[in-house]
């Protein structure tokens, strides 16, 4: 294994520069203090600038306005040099499925035609916002379909903020003007688990999550949203640091021979590297614990030796193993784990003491599911054996 790199890995050839869209600048996606420097650079006086930040950021996060028109308490003027410079744009829903259950997928267009997909889950308790952070995924992790599209492009901090903010259209969800105050959240939780891997994206997932996060606009808790990560290790302390929320790990296997099959990654950062970053997570407790994703592949990583490897891999870090039934997709490599296999290894981690649920698959007749998602227009098929041929299994 290479040592490694000193340099910040979001500045790696993995990330793809996006060309600047011409015309007004975009406001959704700025930060409060990118936000007040564009406004002075537009020719507001310092000292009025935080006071205006203050009240677009309200009207934007809170409020969900899409038209400086509707902001009335800044003056016509204001509001006039405002649609001059800038614009308010959010991604355009291509299409929306909506599954028996309940779950509903967005497909996405950004700017540049590309187009991501998002999923809202609802539950009893909560509802869930599946959100991408890349136009398809570098990782190539042979169980997911989203590793057979090729990475296009990172999305920028608008259009990961914007799929949280089209959701909440859907939903209808912005607050009414005068209505009494709702504490029922329809969105109440983010989980950075859909397209791409979000620490080869740092600073636009920071950024988003901190609009997200803002107690004056989306306001969401910080506990109430989860990044996931396949390991890459040299950004894991940095995301405690800079973004405070929670944190999951793609892990799928129990020895570095079969996660490099599974999450190539490892083959930069192995098993032991990965748990040595995250046994050292700042943020780590038992209120704040790492959840171990664990994807059942059937006779391939879940055996009941598996199971004991695991809960010995893991001792001494705060954790629980979410346990998710393979979704097969199109030409899929992998089939699902019987379900006596999936509960007999679910039975040795919870003795072992960790909380081992198994995640009840959900918008499966959409192909919403998780590992399931992909861009409508990357959705050539390869056939089973290239699949499979890549994945190391032939």
């Amino acid at each position: 294994m290479t040592d490694a790199p000193q340099t910040p890995i979001t500045q790696d050839v993995l990330t793809i520069p996006r060309k600047e869209a011409e015309g007004l600048s975009n406001i959704v996606g700025l930060t409060r203090d990118a936000l007040r420097q564009a406004l002075i650079d537009m020719g507001t006086p310092d000292k009025q600038a935080k006071m205006r930040v203050n009240q677009i950021w309200a009207w934007i996060y809170h409020w969900g306005v899409r038209d400086f028109a509707e902001m009335t308490n800044l003056s016509k003027d204001f509001r006039a040099k405002l649609a001059e410079t800038f614009v308010i744009e959010v991604p355009e829903v291509v299409s929306k499925q909506v599954s028996a259950d309940g779950t509903r997928k967005y497909l996405m267009r950004i700017a540049g035609g590309h187009e991501v997909e998002t999923v809202y889950i609802p539950e009893a308790d909560r509802g869930t916002l599946c959100i991408s952070s890349q136009v398809g995924c570098t990782l190539t992790c042979s169980f997911c379909h989203t590793g057979t599209q090729r990475l296009v492009r990172n999305l920028t901090a608008g259009e990961i903020v914007g799929q949280i903010m089209v959701a909440r259209d859907d939903l209808g969800e912005w607050p009414e003007q005068g209505a009494p105050k709702n504490e029922t959240r329809l969105l109440s939780n983010i989980v950075l688990m859909g397209m791409g891997e979000p620490l080869y994206n740092f600073d636009n997932v920071r950024d988003a999550m901190k609009i997200a996060m803002d107690g004056e606009g989306i306001s969401l808790s910080r506990r109430r949203i989860t990044l996931s990560t396949s390991g890459v290790v040299p950004e894991i302390a940095r995301c405690a640091e800079e973004i405070g929320c929670l944190m999951a790990v793609s892990f799928h296997a129990t020895t570095d021979e079969v996660r490099d099959k599974l999450v190539p990654i490892n083959k930069r950062w192995n098993i032991e590297t990965l748990l040595k970053a995250l046994k050292e997570y700042p943020r780590l407790s038992n209120s704040e614990r790492i959840t171990f994703e664990y994807v059942m592949l059937k006779d391939v990583n879940d055996s009941d030796a598996d199971a004991r490897r695991l809960v010995k891999l893991i001792s001494g870090i705060p954790a629980k193993i979410n346990l998710i039934p393979f979704n097969e997709w199109p030409g899929a490599p992998y089939e699902r784990s019987d379900w006596s296999r999936i509960e007999s290894f679910a039975d040795i981690v919870h003795k072992a003491g960790y909380a081992s649920p198994i995640r009840t698959p959900r918008g499966e007749d959409i192909m919403a599911a998780c590992g399931q998602l992909k861009s409508a227009t990357e959705r050539q098929r390869k056939s089973r054996r290239e699949i499979a041929a890549e994945a190391g299994l032939e």
